[in-house]
């Protein structure tokens, strides 16, 4: 599928912004706007695997699409949400654990570039990985 490979963080756009909006301290925005962020994403099926490494942590995610399952931001923010495709776009839908806000999440293909764009309480963000 067009989402399999490995795929490096490039930049970001208005990422500050939005890790601001989700509560998370100075201190670890800046660490997390240099991040090395690497998504290594399989997919078989309706299940996909993703590996994400970074400076901070390297986990690895799998879920099937449509089932709803926890996750872990890497500033500990517990999320619990699902995945589905809609056209080329892989979309997030989660809930955060401790107030109940919504958090979107959309990945897609765009060129050679993989484009994540998160939304939170009307901050977007982007984040645009390039494939290695």
């Amino acid at each position: 599928m067009a989402f399999d490979g490995s795929w490096k963080v490039d930049r970001s756009e208005n990422y500050d912004k939005f890790m601001e909006k989700m509560g998370i301290n100075m201190v670890k925005r800046k660490l997390a706007a240099h991040d090395n962020l690497k998504l290594t994403i399989t997919q078989e099926g309706n299940k996909f695997t993703v590996k994400e490494s970074s400076t901070f942590r390297s986990i690895e995610i799998v879920f099937e699409l449509g089932v709803i399952f926890n996750y872990s931001l890497a500033d500990g923010t517990e999320l619990t949400g699902s995945w589905t495709i809609e056209g080329n776009k892989l979309i997030g839908n989660f809930k955060r654990v401790d107030n109940e806000k919504e958090l979107y999440t959309v990945r897609e293909i765009m060129g050679s570039e993989l484009v994540q764009t998160y939304k939170y309480e009307g901050v977007e963000a982007k984040r645009i990985f390039k494939k290695e």
